[in-house]
């Protein structure tokens, strides 16, 4: 075989063995979860409830990501008014091989004077306050049907559950306190919001995901005047800018 053949031949032999090792690139993907829904009103306020707000800011904040990440893909653990199970809702996630998972929520308090927002990674809570926070959420699985079957084994409360949210939190831990926190720090810089902090808590559903997973209290029902603000379109645009901006910065940091 001539010099020139044999050169040939390796190229082609190159180019096709690097044809079979280069993987696709994958599609940065959000799943956003509204919660309750349904049969579940989850906090209710005055003038509306948790399950309403929360979709519309869901769908809202979809919205403006699409509008400025085109390159993201977008998927809802629910687009309208329905009762959706824990569980399902991250396995809706992890069959999307998602790259984040957020879920939107309003807190509510027998103090109608607290306002401010959180936001919360799996974990243990280290306070009366998120514990309450979490079992809240969590009790949503006695509207389920067979909750006893597809939850068995986790009991928040329990050493057997500690140490099986110790061994989840530790893959996506450190990725999840960081959307957190920009999340949180957006909402005081650019929307002007008493930010309650980033906490820890054993939330079912960020148990269930299998990615960077982030649960965000958008702010008291409980109170009137941050129930107006939750329902006005200016408020739910400013709140779903500041998490869009959260999870640009979040994408552009990791990207690097």
């Amino acid at each position: 075989m001539s010099r020139q053949l044999s050169l040939l031949f390796l190229l082609v032999i190159t180019i096709t063995f690097s044809s079979w090792i280069q993987k696709p690139t994958k599609t940065f993907t959000i799943c956003i979860d509204a919660g309750h829904g349904g049969k579940d009103p989850g906090a209710m306020g005055k003038k509306t409830t948790e399950s309403k707000l929360v979709l519309a800011m869901s769908l809202e904040l979809g919205r403006i990501i699409k509008e400025n990440l085109p390159d993201v893909k977008i998927m809802y653990t629910r687009d309208k008014d329905e009762f959706i199970p824990l569980f399902k809702r991250g396995d809706v996630a992890n069959e999307a091989n998602a790259d984040l998972f957020i879920s939107l929520h309003c807190n509510a308090s027998t103090k109608t004077s607290i306002t401010g927002t959180e936001s919360y990674v799996l974990g243990l809570h280290a306070s009366d306050k998120a514990l309450e926070v979490a079992t809240f959420e969590n009790n949503v699985i006695m509207k389920e049907d067979n909750y006893q079957e597809n939850y068995e084994g986790f009991d928040i409360n329990s050493p057997e559950t500690i140490i099986m949210i110790q061994n989840l939190q530790a893959a996506y831990l450190k990725n999840s306190i960081v959307l957190a926190s920009k999340i949180e720090d957006q909402f005081v810089s650019r929307v002007g919001l008493h930010s309650r902090g980033v906490k820890q808590a054993g939330f079912i559903v960020l148990w269930k995901t299998n990615m960077p997973s982030v649960l965000i209290e958008t702010g008291f029902i409980s109170n009137p005047d941050q129930e107006a603000y939750l329902m006005s379109e200016k408020g739910q645009v400013y709140i779903c800018s500041a998490i869009y901006r959260a999870v640009r910065d979040y994408k552009q940091a990791i990207e690097k």
